[in-house]
């Protein structure tokens, strides 16, 4: 039995007529750029996050960028975020002139260590990132009692987290609507995914919204009259179209993660692989299943021998990557991170896994550990 690490051809083939209704709606509408179908997920996403505002864009790199720029950050400033994170979150602030400060991970959640990030404020600190890794929220309520006490905004990534939620000061609440902005990715494999690229960016702040409105649009107010320096980071209309299909399954979808995550957690308790984490109080929605063992190679060969997919998330710290080696960091600095990099392994994880699929994936790591 294969089992591939992804299968979007069964998700699609599981909503194939909603999908093709919505894709011949728009090729018959003529408008392939924003449009009702945009407008109409952005009205939906924010009812179901319970944000104020959505403002669509064509990437999650893209909303984390416009988030940094809606903030006037830029040159001179640093924005506290992960060394454990997908190398995206620190391209976008970046991209925007100011600096990526990274603090390390807790080992348990893999997500900011709060303590750390505390320690790592600045007078240069103009936003804190943290990001909501495999689907697992960050310590919120903790992340914003510090942003509070110094006054600073936050910015969430949510790339990997559609429909998780935590507790924040007695109220549940779902991610992305947290912070002062929250960044989302509609990457084809993210539990909320479209057929392309695409992204949104979440806030209760009109202000704010129209300000990112502005940006993803060549920095124009209104046609032809462009009071900032913005660019093309509008979504097309086939990806609203598919996302509003989409949409309206995410909390099933993430039902399913959420079982096929116990029966691979059942299956895999008396290995000596480390589980991911659920905690009190958090809704995990395992955008992805990351285990940690020290033979994680061997694990991983042994795995795609049997025909089993696999993937490494992630693989190389962000202060290790090249383009970063001017922040300066070096080997020891964020030691989870560096530990997480060498023993982390993702294993298939998707709503049309079959339970058989990962009775066996489990039954082959025990085999081979034991």
């Amino acid at each position: 039995m294969q089992v591939p690490f992804l299968n979007l051809k069964a998700e699609y083939e599981s909503l194939r007529q909603d999908i093709d209704k919505e894709i011949h709606d728009v090729l018959d509408s003529g408008y392939f750029v924003l449009g009702e179908k945009v407008k109409e997920f952005e009205k939906e996403f924010a009812e179901y996050l319970g944000a104020a505002r959505v403002v669509t864009v064509n990437s999650g790199t893209s909303a984390l960028y416009l988030a940094v720029r809606a903030l006037n950050i830029g040159h001179g400033d640093e924005v506290i975020t992960t060394a454990n994170t997908f190398v995206a979150t620190c391209e976008a602030i970046a991209m925007t002139g100011a600096t990526p400060r990274l603090v390390d991970a807790l080992p348990e959640t893999y997500n900011m260590d709060p303590k750390r990030l505390k320690s790592a404020i600045n007078s240069k600190t103009k936003a804190l990132m943290p990001v909501h890794l495999y689907g697992l929220p960050a310590d919120m309520e903790e992340i914003m009692g510090i942003a509070s006490e110094f006054g600073i905004p936050v910015i969430e990534d949510a790339a990997q987290a559609h429909g998780a939620e935590c507790v924040v000061y007695g109220k549940t609440m779902k991610v992305g609507t947290i912070g002062d902005l929250g960044c989302f990715s509609f990457y084809p494999s993210k539990n909320l995914g479209c057929y392309g690229e695409g992204g949104a960016v979440v806030t209760n702040s009109d202000e704010l919204a129209a300000k990112v409105e502005m940006l993803r649009d060549h920095g124009q107010e209104k046609k032809h009259l462009h009071t900032e320096i913005g660019g093309n980071f509008r979504m097309s209309a086939f990806q609203g179209a598919v996302l509003n299909v989409k949409l309206k399954r995410l909390d099933e979808f993430n039902r399913r993660r959420i079982e096929l995550a116990e029966v691979y957690s059942k299956g895999l308790a008396d290995t000596p692989v480390v589980l991911p984490n659920s905690e009190k109080e958090k809704t995990h929605v395992y955008h992805l299943y990351v285990v940690q063992t020290d033979r994680r190679d061997e694990v991983r060969e042994h795995l795609n021998e049997q025909g089993i997919g696999t993937g490494i998330h992630f693989p190389i710290p962000i202060h290790f990557c090249d383009a970063f080696r001017y922040l300066g960091y070096k080997k020891g600095d964020f030691p989870v991170s560096e530990a997480l990099s060498r023993r982390v392994l993702s294993l298939p994880m998707y709503p049309q896994l079959k339970e058989e699929q990962v009775k066996l994936t489990s039954k082959t790591i025990a085999e081979f550990l034991s």
